[in-house]
């Protein structure tokens, strides 16, 4: 592009010839100049005008032409008037480094104000000053809008609960999954993240504060924090309104789950021997027990994960509550329970196989429902068998340490960890038989179905 100088109130102006009513802007002074005619005169420029701003009269006043026509109001920004009478507010500039003119479109009239129109014209101009294209930096905004309005919080949830799924259980992703699912996606689940704040979300959850429901309120509040850091960490937003939400609420009051004192084992076994339950309910209540692990974690086990020859049943990663696999030592009860239910089961994939489809695990609560027909209802459930090992453990002496293991409370301190998997392993198994034997004891009269050869040989061991 050729820029032909010219003299204008003794200053030098650099001036490419453009169309009539186009604008121009004196490199040195603060004045405008609109293009009323151009000549070719080896100037550019025969005629100009200085522009004066224009009024809201005369914007309201602008009639349509033949042809659309510009008027200028300064600072690169002019109304254009079409022939159909349409007006937009057009702001021209030189884009930096290429120094081409170009025209950004501001909006149309009266929808866009010729106050608004100086205020982004201005910015614009703020943008030029650090060579900013205002084209460029308006596509960008564009897009940031686009993606910060697609990143809803119930969509960055759904990213955060995929990388929560290979660290946790199945039951226990569930369990998350569901609760966002019914208590924050209907209320906050569709709001982008830059407009997630501490307000709107404690509404959102205070319905289950006036239940009462603490404790899902509790792990709710830290499900959420846990979206959240996971969106400050990918860059999604700058910080983590939310991480004082909880503070909000009263706390959940810890409640011990029912569970039968150590003497009362033998009350446990002699109803578990009357009780009229399935045999498969029965033998998990039993596997439950004599294993230590939780409802899930049994109801859930597969042929697959026992090493016979070791006798070991090793759980993976992606079944244990902790998102870590548990080894768990069998005593030759626990085995002797295994080969009750080979005639049942062997040939399936779950050795508890489901009581409507086999082909899928029983059911997590079945030990608690069979629990309740037996009538430990608040004095004993499933999950509590765990704490009356743990009790009778402790009581009798063994290491702190490998009953914590064998529970599969995780160990906080890696190395610590590392040493406990090595050395405890067989101080497990010792602790494991003698438990399994406890069991049978209290069994009086040999009613546990792990030693019930009679049993066995009336199934056709």
């Amino acid at each position: 592009m050729v820029f032909n100088p010219s003299i204008i109130l003794g200053y030098l102006l650099f001036y490419c010839p453009v169309a009539s009513n186009d604008i121009l802007q004196h490199p040195r002074l603060n004045v405008t100049l609109i293009v009323t005619s151009a000549s070719n005169d080896g100037l550019g420029v025969t005629m100009t005008n200085t522009t004066k701003p224009l009024t809201n009269t005369e914007v309201k006043q602008a009639k349509p032409k033949a042809k659309e026509y510009n008027l200028a109001d300064g600072h690169g920004l002019y109304l254009r008037v079409k022939p159909s009478g349409t007006k937009l507010w057009i702001f021209n500039y030189l884009r930096p480094f290429t120094k081409k003119r170009a025209n950004l479109g501001l909006g149309i009239f009266p929808d866009i104000s010729l106050a608004d129109a100086r205020v982004e014209a201005q910015k614009f101009k703020g943008l030029l000053a650090k060579e900013i294209d205002p084209k460029e930096y308006r596509i960008e905004q564009a897009w940031k809008d686009e993606k910060a309005h697609t990143n809803t919080f119930e969509h960055v949830a759904e990213k955060w609960l995929k990388l929560k799924e290979s660290k946790v259980s199945n039951s226990y992703y569930k369990k998350i999954s569901s609760r966002l699912e019914l208590h924050v996606f209907p209320r906050i689940g569709k709001l982008p993240l830059h407009k997630i704040n501490a307000v709107d979300t404690i509404e959102a959850l205070d319905p289950l504060a006036k239940q009462g429901k603490l404790e899902t309120l509790d792990n709710i509040c830290g499900w959420i924090n846990e979206v959240m850091v996971y969106s400050v960490n990918t860059g999604l937003v700058h910080s983590n309104p939310l991480s004082n939400i909880k503070k909000a609420f009263n706390s959940p009051k810890s409640t011990p789950l029912p569970a039968l004192k150590p003497d009362e084992l033998p009350e446990l076994m002699i109803a578990l021997n009357k009780a009229s339950i399935k045999l498969v309910t029965r033998c998990l209540l039993e596997w439950q027990l004599h294993t230590m692990v939780r409802p899930a974690e049994a109801a859930g086990a597969r042929w697959e994960e026992i090493d016979l020859k070791n006798s070991l049943w090793e759980i993976p990663e992606n079944r244990m509550k902790g998102g870590k696999p548990h080894n768990v030592p069998l005593s030759p009860q626990a085995l002797s329970l295994l080969d009750i239910l080979k005639p049942f089961s062997r040939q399936r994939e779950f050795i508890f196989p489901g009581d409507r489809n086999p082909r899928k695990s029983a059911n997590s609560q079945t030990a608690n429902m069979a629990l309740k027909r037996m009538g430990f209802q608040g004095r004993q459930v499933a999950h509590g068998l765990r704490a009356l090992a743990s009790t009778t453990l402790n009581e009798q002496g063994f290491d702190k340490d490998v009953v914590e293991i064998a529970l599969a409370h995780v160990d906080q301190n890696a190395i610590r960890a590392a040493y406990n998997r090595a050395e405890y392993l067989e101080r497990r198994r010792v602790m494991m038989c003698w438990w399994s034997d406890h069991i049978e004891q209290a069994a009086t009269g040999k009613l546990s179905l792990s030693s019930n050869v009679a049993f066995l040989n009336a199934r056709g061991r």
